[in-house]
Protein backbone atom coordinates (compact mmCIF):
# COMPACT_ATOMS: atom_id res chain seq x y z
CA UNK A 1 0.00 0.00 0.00
CA UNK A 2 2.71 2.37 1.12
CA UNK A 3 4.36 1.36 -2.30
CA UNK A 4 0.92 2.66 -4.51
CA UNK A 5 0.96 6.01 -2.72
CA UNK A 6 4.33 6.13 -3.84
CA UNK A 7 3.37 5.77 -7.33
CA UNK A 8 0.35 7.85 -7.52
CA UNK A 9 2.35 10.74 -5.96
CA UNK A 10 5.16 10.12 -8.69
CA UNK A 11 2.60 9.72 -11.15
CA UNK A 12 0.65 13.29 -10.41
CA UNK A 13 4.25 15.12 -10.52
CA UNK A 14 5.26 15.45 -7.01
CA UNK A 15 8.77 15.56 -6.22
CA UNK A 16 11.47 14.12 -3.85
CA UNK A 17 9.34 10.97 -2.36
CA UNK A 18 10.64 9.57 0.63
CA UNK A 19 9.43 5.96 1.82
CA UNK A 20 10.55 5.66 5.01
CA UNK A 21 10.25 2.31 7.28
CA UNK A 22 9.97 3.28 10.77
CA UNK A 23 9.49 -0.07 11.93
CA UNK A 24 10.54 -1.43 14.92
CA UNK A 25 11.03 1.08 16.74
CA UNK A 26 8.05 3.86 15.69
CA UNK A 27 4.62 3.32 17.52
CA UNK A 28 3.59 5.97 15.43
CA UNK A 29 3.48 4.28 12.18
CA UNK A 30 5.22 1.79 10.12
CA UNK A 31 5.89 3.46 7.24
CA UNK A 32 6.22 7.69 6.05
CA UNK A 33 5.55 8.40 2.80
CA UNK A 34 7.00 12.13 2.40
CA UNK A 35 6.69 14.10 -1.12
CA UNK A 36 6.70 17.56 -2.19
CA UNK A 37 4.21 19.45 -4.07
CA UNK A 38 5.12 22.66 -6.27
CA UNK A 39 1.64 24.48 -5.29
CA UNK A 40 -1.02 24.67 -2.95
CA UNK A 41 -2.95 23.40 -6.38
CA UNK A 42 -0.65 20.43 -6.50
CA UNK A 43 -0.91 19.57 -2.70
CA UNK A 44 -4.30 19.62 -3.10
CA UNK A 45 -4.65 17.33 -6.12
CA UNK A 46 -2.30 14.85 -4.68
CA UNK A 47 -4.33 14.44 -1.68
CA UNK A 48 -7.26 13.77 -3.80
CA UNK A 49 -5.21 11.08 -6.02
CA UNK A 50 -4.12 9.45 -3.26
CA UNK A 51 -7.43 9.25 -1.31
CA UNK A 52 -9.41 8.05 -4.53
CA UNK A 53 -6.37 5.51 -5.28
CA UNK A 54 -6.36 4.23 -1.37
CA UNK A 55 -9.98 3.84 -1.88
CA UNK A 56 -10.48 2.37 -5.44
CA UNK A 57 -7.14 0.12 -4.96
CA UNK A 58 -7.61 -1.55 -0.60
CA UNK A 59 -11.19 0.37 0.29
CA UNK A 60 -9.51 2.07 2.51
CA UNK A 61 -10.17 5.70 3.36
CA UNK A 62 -7.66 8.07 5.98
CA UNK A 63 -8.25 7.97 9.71
CA UNK A 64 -8.12 11.89 9.82
CA UNK A 65 -6.43 14.40 7.61
CA UNK A 66 -4.64 17.10 9.20
CA UNK A 67 -3.79 20.84 7.34
CA UNK A 68 -4.69 22.36 4.08
CA UNK A 69 -3.25 22.94 1.15
CA UNK A 70 -3.17 26.72 1.62
CA UNK A 71 -1.28 26.09 5.10
CA UNK A 72 1.28 24.34 2.75
CA UNK A 73 1.34 21.35 4.58
CA UNK A 74 -1.11 18.34 4.54
CA UNK A 75 -1.22 14.91 6.30
CA UNK A 76 -3.35 11.44 5.59
CA UNK A 77 -3.10 9.08 8.20
CA UNK A 78 -3.76 5.45 7.04
CA UNK A 79 -2.74 3.61 10.22
CA UNK A 80 0.44 1.90 9.60
CA UNK A 81 1.23 4.35 6.90
CA UNK A 82 1.18 8.09 7.26
CA UNK A 83 1.67 10.68 4.38
CA UNK A 84 3.29 13.88 4.46
CA UNK A 85 2.71 16.57 1.68
CA UNK A 86 4.40 19.61 1.67
CA UNK A 87 5.43 22.63 -0.29
CA UNK A 88 9.26 22.68 -0.46
CA UNK A 89 9.83 25.54 2.08
CA UNK A 90 7.45 23.97 4.40
CA UNK A 91 9.33 20.10 3.82
CA UNK A 92 12.93 22.33 5.05
CA UNK A 93 11.09 24.10 7.70
CA UNK A 94 9.72 20.74 8.99
CA UNK A 95 12.59 18.71 8.44
CA UNK A 96 11.25 15.44 9.18
CA UNK A 97 14.24 13.63 7.00
CA UNK A 98 16.49 14.78 9.71
CA UNK A 99 14.01 14.16 12.74
CA UNK A 100 13.67 10.07 11.40
CA UNK A 101 17.14 10.07 10.36
CA UNK A 102 17.91 6.64 11.82
CA UNK A 103 14.94 5.14 9.88
CA UNK A 104 15.50 2.83 6.81
CA UNK A 105 15.06 4.50 3.44
CA UNK A 106 13.17 2.08 1.19
CA UNK A 107 13.17 4.31 -1.82
CA UNK A 108 13.80 7.90 -2.69
CA UNK A 109 12.59 9.27 -5.75
CA UNK A 110 14.20 12.69 -6.51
Amino acid sequence: MARRIVNVAEDKKAEDILLLDLRPDAIIADFFVIATGNSERQLKALTEYIREAMKTDYSKLPHSTEGTSESGWMLMDYGDIVVHLFVEEKRRYYDLEGLWRTANVLLHIQ
